[in-house]
């Protein structure tokens, strides 16, 4: 199943975020936010694009080689295409009882 409308992926890093009034970071306004610091290598690594930004054909080239880049987007776009709304698995997920049909 793939999605109908556009998916907007943002990558940003915590210590460039603004920070709130406690001082913890404030990440961008989305629907979801996957934490991928533990699960992809650090794009940087790659010294020959520090200078460059996302929309570089070769930064993206770079991060779409990452191991296991291609399987996170399949899995965002996947997740981008179940329907809104409420749902009983969901609702287990989230502690609630599933609605009575």
């Amino acid at each position: 199943m793939h999605p109908t409308h556009p998916i907007h992926l943002i990558s940003f890093g915590y210590l460039h975020l603004p920070t709130g009034p406690d001082g913890s970071p404030v990440p961008p306004a989305a629907d979801r936010i996957e934490d991928v610091r533990d699960r992809l290598r650090d794009p940087a690594a790659a010294r020959d694009i520090l200078d460059l930004d996302g929309l570089n054909p070769r930064v993206q080239d770079v991060v779409l080689n990452t191991p296991g880049a291609r399987e996170l987007i399949a899995n965002l776009t996947d997740y981008a295409g179940l329907p809104a709304g409420p749902s009983p698995h969901r609702d287990r997920l989230r502690g609630r009882p599933a609605p009575r049909c």
